[in-house]
């Protein structure tokens, strides 16, 4: 009889149709029933011999909420036996729904088991997942956004790492951090299989993006950082599994059912046996031709637009042509952004990495990139050699490290939000970085009509040091302000497109944030976990 392994996990949802995501132990047909008579099968797909199944759950009505059962060849396994909590659900907006609320956050370590400390504090998602189960019938977001570093490949728990001594010997590199496909599934087992956690990935539906930590620490930070990581002979099989499992587990319930019947690498790696080695070669092409493949993606949500976007494998690492995106991932971004202007109220930029950061990072970032292209003694001289240690060493890979990219997405920020049709906000929803705030922009000689805020939540489950508090803080500060103008005038670098104020935060801890949109409003809210829930730290009204 075939078992659950993992899931099941509520990924896209419309008003009619969804898909529901689960891994079982061994080869099965996998069904969703639904209270109503909504329901889908699908056979399960093999790779690295895992087997799983992305369920299309179609038949909905639109305005429901109906409970629905995993089954595996005809048997019960969801929910499991004797569970506290409540039913999963399948929400279904109306068709003239005008309200939807979008929570999101990075960077979760998994929780420990029951019962164990937890040295970085509550979650904030089994928080989240407390909240919603004692009250089936309240407020809950309708859509979950988990903006990077959903695992972490490079940083494992004790646990993993008695698991990864007893297969391998750790003093070979890559050490006490994942080597390839097998152990990466360790991460989202661990990861997943957290009850709160399993539950609410049940009921709420998510979408995601990499990060960093999803792969390894700085990925991609630069070209050579890159040729150093190829030259090592554990690199190559790191990243290949990191992109399969990323695209197993994240990646494919990102994407709408018609999406995915287009799809050519989903027919491949479904229709035989073994996907293995489609899902390899593709792999490989993504490694050799970072262009050749897009991560990002677009979700309507009524008259709210998500444009997912993807910072970190999508980067042109050449000093010359330095790039956030390459040339066709910044034309998608313009094209989703720019199409059917007046269809949306509201536009959800995601990147992992904030576009507005502390004054001081910003410009010891751009300080650092001009070093590194050799603006002081060129490319060869000592500050460029000094640049790329520092760039690795403090992690100075964000927006601002761009430039160019910096300066674009300021311009698209702008055309979008401008003119007839411009929608009432245009919010850029990100993480990594350890803390929440939000930060405006202003544009030399007038803004857009649109309200745009760089929104900032990070971590939902991770430590936070006091260097990170004590930095960040004064990042923000005037003093921090002055010594960063004094790296942008040794960088030579030209004022950035836009300026920018901190109109929130910062703030610290395991938490969430959430935007309510209704019609042309939006409300802010953060909220910070804590022993007894989360609890709202800030609400703001945007618009």
């Amino acid at each position: 009889m075939a078992d659950l392994r993992l899931g099941p996990l509520l990924r896209y949802a419309d008003g009619s149709c969804a898909t529901v995501w689960v891994e079982a132990d061994r080869p099965c047909t996998a069904e969703v029933r639904c209270a109503d008579g909504a329901g889908g099968t699908a056979e399960t797909f093999q790779v690295a011999g895992h087997h799983y199944a992305l369920v299309a759950v179609t038949g909905l009505a639109p305005a429901t909420a109906t409970p629905y059962e995993v089954h595996l060849d005809g048997t019960r396994v969801w929910p499991l036996p004797d569970t506290p909590f409540p039913p999963s659900v399948i929400r279904t907006p109306a068709r003239d729904e005008d309200t939807v609320r979008v929570a999101f956050g990075s960077c979760r370590w998994a929780a420990p088991a029951a019962g164990e400390p937890d040295p970085v504090g509550p979650d904030a998602l089994d928080t989240l997942a407390a909240r919603i189960a004692a009250d089936p019938g309240g407020e809950r977001p309708d859509v979950l956004l988990l903006v990077g570093d959903q695992v972490y490949a490079d940083e494992v728990s004790d646990d993993t790492r008695r698991w990864l001594a007893a297969r391998r010997d750790l003093d070979r590199p890559p050490g006490a951090e994942v080597a390839d496909y097998e152990e990466y599934t360790r991460l989202y087992y661990e990861s997943w299989l957290d009850p709160e956690v399993r539950w609410l990935l049940s009921t709420v539906p998510s979408y995601m993006i990499f990060d960093d930590h999803d792969v390894i620490d700085d990925w991609n930070t630069s070209a050579s950082w890159l040729a150093d990581m190829r030259a090592t002979d554990w690199w190559r099989e790191r990243l290949l599994s990191g992109l399969m499992s990323y695209w197993v587990h994240q990646h494919l319930g990102n994407l709408s059912p018609a999406e995915l019947a287009a799809d050519p690498l989903w027919a491949a790696v479904t229709g035989g046996p073994d996907g293995t080695g489609a899902l390899r070669s593709f792999a490989e092409r993504a490694d050799a031709d970072p262009a050749s493949v897009r991560w990002s993606y677009r979700r309507d949500f009524g008259r709210v637009r998500l444009l997912m976007v993807d910072s970190r494998a999508a980067r042109v690492l050449d000093e010359d042509r330095r790039s956030m995106l390459d040339p066709g991932e910044a034309a998608w971004l313009r094209d989703q952004a720019l199409d059917g202007r007046g269809d949306y109220d509201h536009l959800l930029v995601g990147t992992s990495l904030p576009w507005l950061l502390p004054h001081l990072v910003h410009d010891i970032e751009g300080w650092n990139a001009a070093l590194c292209r050799g603006e002081r003694g060129g490319r060869d001289g000592r500050w460029a050699r000094l640049g790329e240690k520092v760039r690795r060493a403090a992690d100075l890979e964000h927006w601002a490290a761009f430039p160019d990219s910096f300066d674009d997405l300021a311009g698209l920020i702008a055309e979008a939000g401008t003119g007839p049709g411009a929608p009432a906000t245009v919010c850029v929803l990100s993480g990594d970085v350890h803390h929440a705030y939000v930060a405006e922009p202003s544009w030399p000689g007038g803004g857009p009509d649109a309200r745009v805020v760089q929104l900032t939540c990070s971590p939902v489950h991770n430590s936070v040091p006091l260097s990170i508090r004590l930095g960040f803080r004064f990042g923000w500060s005037a003093p921090a302000r002055a010594l960063g103008r004094a790296f942008a005038r040794h960088g030579r670098l030209p004022r950035p497109a836009v300026r920018w104020r901190r109109s929130g935060g910062p703030w610290f801890g395991n938490q969430l944030m959430t935007l309510t949109l209704r019609g042309r409003s939006a409300q802010l809210r953060l909220e910070k976990a804590t022993e007894d829930g989360l609890r709202t730290v800030t609400e703001t009204q945007l618009s």
